[in-house]
């Protein structure tokens, strides 16, 4: 936190993401719109009798697929940022919309990391901190495996020396 005129004013986490999560953003992105284009494309060529502005549908569903799959990854790039200090873990997330959380430590219940197959396939790792907060976890998404092992570590450590409780 820094000040401004004497006011606090709240600085960006100091971590960005693996660059890797482009990459694994990108092809979840093309995946899953993909799937939509297609199922969308079979059911206009399969139904009888459809109209042709369904065709003009289709097609502008795929436009907007391909700017999804191009613009999302990289702005969910640059957005997602996370930290985590001996009092705190920050986040910010969003490519639309912006989400920020703060659980201060003494809030957090427990840490987990998952590691899905595509994931995997590009190396990447999430990190779950479930805090004692209606507003439900944190996650960092797309990590190095590497580097969301050793958070999962220090905050493991972290926690284990606050004498609070997370309730």
């Amino acid at each position: 936190m820094s000040h401004v005129g004497g006011t606090p004013v709240l600085r960006e986490p100091a971590h960005q993401v693996s660059p890797q999560a482009i990459g694994f953003w990108t092809v979840s992105a093309v995946i899953g719109d993909g799937l939509l284009v297609l199922g969308a494309l079979v059911a206009w060529l399969v139904v009888p009798g459809a109209p042709g502005w369904v065709g003009l549908v289709v097609l502008l569903l795929a436009v907007v697929a391909v700017a999804h799959v191009v613009l999302m990854p990289r702005i969910r790039f640059r957005v997602h940022r996370w930290e985590v200090t001996d009092t705190a873990v920050h986040t910010r997330e969003g490519w639309i919309g912006r989400q920020t959380r703060i659980a201060p430590i003494s809030r957090v219940q427990t840490v987990d990391s998952r590691q899905g197959a595509l994931q995997r396939m590009f190396g990447l790792a999430s990190i779950t901190v479930t805090t004692a907060s209606a507003a439900g976890p944190i996650t960092v998404d797309c990590l190095d495996a590497d580097t969301a092992r050793h958070v999962v570590a220090r905050l493991t450590a972290i926690t284990a020396t606050t004498e609070d409780d997370a309730t």
